[in-house]
């Protein structure tokens, strides 16, 4: 492990990997070379989580609003997807790493789905780096299905309305005995969420990068964590309280 990295790791890292087209566009490429780019990004900041000694690393692959994509964009993210499962999965699993995916199941394609068990059922008793992988995610479709798994069983009488608190609603999210994550990284310059996680990022440290996903290289996720280890983190507190509430 980097000496520098020792004294406040992050237990839990997001990513909002944007930016493969505009690298593909800087460089007269067509976009898909941007996504191909990208999963070379994703490989490298994948040995780094686990080098560095993160539990967890959430990565948005594919939101429930990309599919309004171009359908030939669409076509090749899929094959990319494929690709990375059928030809990394074994690698990754090797390595101790536990894929769980994030997000609606409900109609995805039939080539798609499969895959995606198959991941989370041959890394299901790994116990080193939980990679969560948040696909056809999008966090208000999260909500929503949290918000009506909970009305069904206030109408089924197993649950009363009163029980019904922030604890009870979070088991009902897709990241369910996931800790919340302590940094969000967002690629490409951008500054905003894009429903991503916001439920469990009410108190996590945003940190947003100029480079593009593509060039999201080893040093870039070490400056990242640089950042976030120099920041104090209160919780809505005080800097006392919020110590005591993370040990």
């Amino acid at each position: 492990m980097d000496k520098q990295l020792t004294a406040k790791v992050p237990t839990h890292v997001a990513i909002i990997m944007d930016g493969n087209g505009r690298w593909a566009k800087q460089r007269g490429l067509p976009r898909t070379m941007g996504h191909r780019k990208g999963v070379e990004a994703v490989r490298e900041a994948v040995r780094v989580a686990g080098e560095v000694g993160i539990s967890y690393l959430t990565l948005f692959a594919f939101s429930s609003e990309n599919w309004t994509r171009p359908q030939t964009e669409v076509n090749d993210l899929m094959g990319l997807l494929k690709a990375f499962i059928r030809r990394d999965l074994a690698e990754l699993h090797g390595e101790n790493v536990r894929i769980r995916v994030i997000g609606s199941r409900e109609n995805l394609r039939s080539d798609i789905l499969p895959l995606l068990l198959e991941a989370e059922e041959t890394t299901r008793a790994n116990t080193g780096l939980m990679l969560v992988i948040a696909f056809n995610y999008g966090s208000r479709d999260e909500i929503a299905r949290a918000a009506r798994k909970l009305a069904e069983k206030v109408a089924a009488g197993l649950i009363q309305p009163s029980d019904i608190d922030p604890a009870t609603f979070a088991r009902e999210l897709d990241t369910n005995g996931i800790p919340d994550p302590d940094l969000l990284i967002r690629t490409s310059g951008e500054e905003r969420l894009s429903n991503f996680l916001l439920w469990q990022a009410a108190y996590t440290e945003l940190l947003f990068v100029p480079e593009f996903w593509p060039d999201f290289t080893r040093e870039t996720f070490y400056a990242a964590l640089e950042r976030y280890s120099g920041r104090e983190r209160r919780f809505g507190g005080i800097v006392e309280v919020a110590q005591a509430v993370t040990g």
